[in-house]
């Protein structure tokens, strides 16, 4: 069995998962008991068996790793969601801890984020699975950011769209109400090659002081953004691991690609 894991108020936690390499059917099966009713009927109108493996997977890694911070069992856990359709956790206990998490997945990829007291997001995007057009960037982007990535050398501009959409994605999932926040009314500029700031809008109601950021390159093809809120003059700790539900994990050591200022 794998023991509790304690959460310090500085630390922002992101779990990792490669739903594509989680194969055994076994596991599966103990996977579809620790899901609600609803959670079971929901996983089979996927058409394609691939997104069948990433929601089983999802839903089980949230109640598994919750559940190493709380001691309530994965099959317990109650979710509700704020008026964006943003999850949260219902149960008592959590709210006692105040644990907040996010998630995020991608082609194979899921990365879930876990922290207390805090407003938190992240975002994982697969860089090459998809061709991006500067013609997104004009529709979605800030005007700085557009710019930029207009001048960007045509063999970067892939890999540029990305840092962007990333660190945006962020944001607006740890300010908890997704699309509806304009996502030209705030923009991320570089300074250099490790660093990254952002710049909102006054519509906005919110003030660039209030947050940091982190990006990651957790595999070759994958950017991983967080956003989280800033409680103190600390700087978070950011502990990554890897994890296979009800199998195993390890920590893992990444090199930060940008942080804020």
């Amino acid at each position: 069995m794998i023991g509790p894991v304690a959460i310090g108020p500085s630390e922002i936690h992101l779990w990792l998962a490669d739903y594509e390499q989680i194969s055994d059917e076994a596991l599966h099966v103990a996977y579809r008991q620790l899901l609600s009713a609803d959670e079971r009927a929901q996983e089979p109108k996927y058409y394609f068996a691939r997104d069948r493996r990433r929601y089983l997977v999802t839903r089980v890694l949230v109640r598994t790793v919750l559940s190493r911070y709380a001691p309530i069992d994965p099959r317990d856990w109650v979710f509700g969601t704020n008026a964006y359709g943003r999850p949260y956790a219902m149960n008592p206990q959590a709210e006692h801890l105040r644990l907040t998490f996010n998630l995020s997945h991608t082609h194979s990829m899921i990365v879930l984020g876990v922290t207390a007291g805090r407003a938190l997001g992240v975002d994982v995007e697969n860089i090459r699975s998809r061709e991006v057009s500067i013609g997104m960037a004009d529709r979605f982007f800030s005007p700085l950011e557009s710019g930029d990535l207009a001048k960007t050398p045509s063999h970067r501009q892939q890999y540029r769209f990305f840092e962007y959409w990333t660190f945006k994605e962020a944001y607006i999932k740890a300010r908890g109400m997704g699309l509806q926040l304009p996502l030209d009314k705030f923009s991320f500029d570089y300074p250099d090659d490790s660093r990254v700031r952002i710049a909102i809008d006054h519509e906005l109601g919110d003030d660039p002081a209030r947050w940091r950021f982190w990006q990651l390159q957790p595999e070759a093809d994958y950017l991983l953004a967080v956003c989280a809120e800033c409680l103190d003059a600390q700087v978070p700790e950011l502990i990554v691991r890897r994890a296979v539900p009800l199998s195993g994990e390890k920590r893992l050591a990444l090199q930060f690609l940008r942080t804020s200022e």
